[in-house]
C-alpha cells in the first residue's frame, strides 16, 4: 500500500544486471519483473524498486545510502553471499544492539545486514 510521504521505492544502478538478479534470486529469494533490457523491478522486499543500466556503482565510499538487511543468522547470511560472488568489504563487526557486515554484489553496490543475535 502506498503511504503518503513514506519511502516507496529505491533504484539502484547495475552494470550487469543479469547478474545482479542471479544474485538477489540467490541469496534473498528475489524475483524480478523486466521492463525491456536496461530495467529490472522487484517487490515483496520490504521496499519495491529496481536496477536500470549504469556503469555507476553505490557505495558507502562515494557518500550513498546504505541499504542494511536483517539477519537472524548473520553468519549463515555471510556464507550465502560469498558462495554466489558477493565480495565483504567489512567484515563482522558489534555495535551497539548487534553486529554486522557489509557486501558487494556482482555490480559493485554496496548493502550491509545485520543481526541483534
Amino acid at each position: 500500500m502506498n503511504k503518503h510521504e513514506k519511502i516507496n521505492y529505491v533504484e539502484f544502478p547495475a552494470k550487469d544486471i543479469q547478474a545482479t538478479k542471479q544474485f538477489f534470486s540467490q541469496i534473498f529469494g528475489w524475483s524480478f519483473e523486466d521492463f525491456g533490457p536496461d530495467y529490472a523491478a522487484f517487490s515483496g522486499q520490504g521496499v519495491d524498486g529496481g536496477f536500470y543500466t549504469s556503469e555507476l556503482k553505490s557505495s558507502t565510499a562515494n557518500g550513498a545510502a546504505l541499504v542494511v538487511f536483517y539477519s537472524q543468522s548473520l553468519e549463515a547470511t555471510q556464507a550465502k553471499i560469498e558462495a554466489a560472488g558477493g565480495v565483504i568489504v567489512m567484515p563482522i563487526f558489534a555495535f551497539p544492539g548487534g553486529r554486522r557486515f557489509q557486501f558487494t554484489e556482482p555490480s559493485g553496490n554496496e548493502f550491509a545486514v545485520w543481526s541483534d543475535k
